[in-house]
C-alpha cells in the first residue's frame, strides 16, 4: 500500500460540513499517476515506489536519460517524477487517488511556497517599524533598526533577522484533514491552505 501520491494545487474553495459549519479548504488534483520504478532493500539497498505525474508529448523538454527510463518502465513522459520511501505491495501500474486515500484521513502535503522576492524586516520578519511618523522620521517606518554593537563586538551577528530573499522555499504543512475524495474527477479536498501557487506540484503523504 503506498503511502503517498502526487497532485497539483488547484485553488481554494469552503465547504459546508454537516455540523454547518463552513471551512476553508484546497482542491488538489491527485493522480493519476504511474510507477515508474520499483527499488528493493536487496538490490538498490532501500525500500522505495517512483511515481510519475503530468504526461506531456513534448520529447525535447524531457531529458535523454529520463526518456530512457520513462521507456523501460513503457511508461508515457511525465514532467515530475517523486520517489516515495517504504515497501510496495501490488503490481499495479497506474495508481489513483481513491488508491491511496480516504475521507478523514489525516496528510501532509509538501510544495515551493510562492516567491516573493527580496523583501524587508515588516514583510519578511513581521517587524512593527518605528511607529509614528514624529520628530522628523520620513523614511524609518519600515527600517530594521540597530542590528548590533559598535567598537566591541564590531561585527553583525549571524542569524539576525534581516531583509532578504523571501519565499520560494520547499514548504511541509502536516496533518490536513481529507475532507472529500472524489475519484471521478481525481480530486481531493483537503482542508485548509497549502503551500504553492496555483498549478503548482504538490507532494501528498499519509500523516
Amino acid at each position: 500500500m503506498l503511502r503517498g501520491i502526487i497532485g497539483r494545487k488547484v485553488g481554494m474553495t469552503s465547504l459546508y460540513l454537516d455540523s454547518g459549519e463552513a471551512h476553508a479548504c484546497t482542491l488538489v488534483e491527485a493522480g493519476p499517476c504511474w510507477v515508474t520504478q520499483v527499488k528493493r532493500a536487496d538490490k538498490e539497498g532501500y525500500d522505495a515506489v517512483q511515481l510519475s505525474f503530468d504526461p506531456t508529448k513534448k520529447r525535447k523538454s524531457t531529458p535523454k536519460p529520463l526518456a530512457g527510463h520513462f521507456a523501460r518502465a513503457d511508461v508515457s513522459l511525465c514532467r515530475k517524477v517523486v520517489e516515495f520511501r517504504g515497501p510496495c505491495e501490488g503490481e499495479e501500474k497506474e495508481i489513483r487517488v481513491q488508491d491511496v486515500f480516504k475521507e478523514n484521513d489525516l496528510v501532509s502535503v509538501r510544495g515551493i511556497s510562492k516567491g516573493k522576492g527580496f523583501q524587508g524586516v515588516v514583510k519578511r520578519h513581521n517587524f512593527a517599524g518605528v511607529g509614528e511618523a514624529t520628530h522628523g522620521q520620513h523614511n524609518r517606518l519600515r527600517a530594521p533598526g540597530s542590528i548590533g554593537g559598535c567598537s566591541y563586538p564590531a561585527r553583525v551577528f549571524k542569524g539576525l533577522k534581516m531583509a532578504g530573499r523571501m519565499g520560494g522555499k520547499r514548504v511541509t504543512v502536516r496533518k490536513l484533514h481529507v475532507l472529500r475524495v472524489l475519484p471521478e474527477k481525481n480530486l481531493l479536498i483537503v482542508k485548509g491552505s497549502v503551500p504553492g501557487a496555483k498549478n503548482g506540484y504538490l507532494v501528498l503523504e499519509k500523516a
